[in-house]
């Protein structure tokens, strides 16, 4: 059947910061259920949801791959696309991370494929960045963290299902990916001009590698030490930077981009319920209450508005 708008061309490879967004929620509603006792209804509902989504996703960007090889290639050499690319080795995380309980050999299976597809995509990326010829400072902004993120992931199950040495390996690339990369981000953004519009919800990504860092040294060390604490306030504080410039992001048109806004929230609430279950400090079971009804809400908000939005044919369009 002949594509006749250019619809499936155009196909973002970012769609799959859905999964992500879903999947971190799902995530995050396990935790709350681990933690105040909720039901597991809605964590088991989001995960299987983010799984069709993932299935539905995966079958359309491999037919845009059978269709028009051409575009994907370009996507490969874009500057910022590049970046969303390991987005789908991270929803295979991710989903192993939601059905973990569920599904121990599906969880494993998911894990494992997310895993090696991930080191493959870190190495791509890289080797582009380093090898490139057309990439510039201004092109830079805060998506470049997401193949660093998919690694600080990787030992949340990994501990379980490969033991302590590969979880560290992949944390340790993270880590040192994401101190280097936060140096370069925030040197392009205070010297030169702001993200474009599209762009600018990418911020909230710059909350996701210590929020997600703290609970993959938990998960590793279960040592709640100097070096957790530096990673869970680091996270916090961007929160706390980016709510001064909110009205900022209530004046923008919709993108597929908002979807940035969605992981990094689920991932500072996983990690403030795991602060409030080393702590027992009230402070942090309202913030976590807090963060996980402002993210449900906010994931809701982004679905609503993303149907919309592919009803009106208004994604998958050129640039």
């Amino acid at each position: 059947m002949h594509d006749k708008s250019g619809r499936l061309a155009h196909f973002p490879v970012s769609f799959f910061s859905v999964v992500m967004g879903l999947s971190g929620l799902a995530i995050a509603w396990g935790k709350a259920s681990e933690v105040f006792g909720v039901s597991e209804t809605l964590h088991h509902s989001l995960g299987y949801v983010a799984l069709a989504l993932f299935i539905l996703l995966a079958l359309v960007y491999a037919a845009k791959i059978v269709r028009y090889p051409d575009m994907v290639s370009k996507e490969l050499g874009h500057p910022v696309k590049l970046s969303f690319v390991p987005t789908i080795s991270i929803g295979l995380i991710l989903l192993s991370i939601c059905f973990v309980n569920l599904h121990p050999a599906l969880s494993k299976s998911m894990w494992l494929a997310g895993t090696v597809l991930q080191l493959i995509l870190t190495l791509f990326v890289v080797g582009r960045w380093i090898s490139h010829q057309h990439f510039e400072v201004h092109h830079m902004n805060p998506a470049w963290f997401i193949p660093a993120v998919g690694n600080i992931l990787v030992p949340i199950v990994g501990v379980k299902y490969a033991g302590m040495e590969t979880a560290w390996f992949f944390f340790s690339i993270g880590i040192v990916f994401w101190l280097v990369l936060m140096t370069m981000v925030y040197y392009r953004m205070f010297f030169h001009n702001p993200l474009p519009d599209m762009l600018a919800p990418t911020l909230f990504i710059l909350i996701a590698p210590p929020a997600v860092g703290f609970v993959s040294y938990m998960k590793m060390t279960g040592s709640f030490d100097g070096f957790a604490h530096v990673l869970y306030y680091t996270a916090l504080f961007l929160v706390l930077l980016l709510a001064t410039m909110l009205p900022k992001f209530f004046r923008l048109r919709f993108f597929l981009s908002w979807w940035a806004y969605s992981f990094p929230l689920a991932a500072v609430t996983i990690a403030t319920l795991v602060m409030f279950q080393q702590t027992g400090d009230m402070l942090f079971q309202w913030l976590s209450r807090g963060f996980l009804v402002t993210t449900t809400i906010l994931i809701v908000g982004l679905a609503l508005r993303t149907m919309v939005s592919i009803s009106r044919h208004g994604i998958c369009l050129p640039e």
